[in-house]
């Protein structure tokens, strides 16, 4: 129980620290806003909504728990890391707390996210919908992991840089903006090895009323696996740091 109670210590702390940063909360969600608003119409003439919204949801996943590593970087920066790490919280906790609080904040900019579709034309149903943010909470949850992971075992002022440039080709491989079965052969073989993309065609069936078939069971299973992966290197990233 004793780590339940520490992920929860560690986890409300973060939580609190990140919802005293308003304005990060809004630049999370800023770009999937702008591309839903601009892109979107745009969009709407070729495709559908419902084909739309989802791959926003996995970009916004990119931007919002791909990022979570920054806290981090700042708590490293400033000793705080080095505080909490003397104490006699586990290392599970330290990784798990942060990534959950990560996931939470996700989930409320998609709540977000998908009200402003349904204002522009979004039409899923709402079984669709609640059945798509346990995936979505699953995906930001190993997002958050490998991102504290990463920002542990690279140079601090390079972090940044890095991961918010690995955000576009990802964000372009998972078939976010447009369907992959548009892309070349050679393009859609190099999606097909990104764990992004079987989340995007998985959120896209939900979102279409589509629940028992087979891309929503890999779009899950795969999202299980890079969650349970990304969890794994996250917490042994946090026990090497703290030895």
């Amino acid at each position: 129980m004793s780590g339940v109670r520490d992920t929860w210590v560690v986890f409300r702390h973060a939580t609190r620290a990140a919802l005293r940063q308003k304005a990060g909360l809004f630049l999370g969600m800023l770009q999937p806003a702008l591309f839903l608003a601009l892109f979107g119409p745009l969009f709407a003439t070729v495709g559908t909504w419902e084909v739309l919204v989802p791959g926003l949801l996995v970009q916004l996943a990119l931007l919002s728990a791909g990022l979570a590593g920054f806290g981090v970087v700042f708590d490293a920066r400033f000793g705080v890391l080095d505080r909490i790490r003397v104490t006699p919280v586990a290392r599970t906790a330290l990784l798990l707390g942060r990534a959950l609080s990560a996931s939470v904040t996700l989930l409320a900019q998609t709540v977000l996210l998908i009200v402003m579709g349904y204002g522009f034309g979004l039409r899923a149903p709402l079984a669709g919908v609640l059945l798509a943010l346990p995936l979505v909470a699953l995906l930001g949850v190993g997002l958050a992991a490998l991102s504290h992971a990463v920002a542990l075992t690279m140079n601090p002022d390079a972090f940044a840089p890095v991961m918010t440039t690995a955000v576009v080709p990802l964000t372009l491989l998972s078939g976010a903006l447009l369907p992959m079965s548009m892309a070349p052969g050679w393009l859609d073989a190099l999606s097909r090895l990104t764990p992004f993309r079987y989340a995007v065609e998985a959120l896209r069936e939900l979102f279409a009323g589509h629940y028992t078939g087979p891309a929503v069971a890999v779009g899950v299973a795969v999202t299980a696996v890079f969650c349970a992966v990304c969890t794994a290197a996250g917490v042994r990233v946090f026990s090497r740091a703290g030895s």
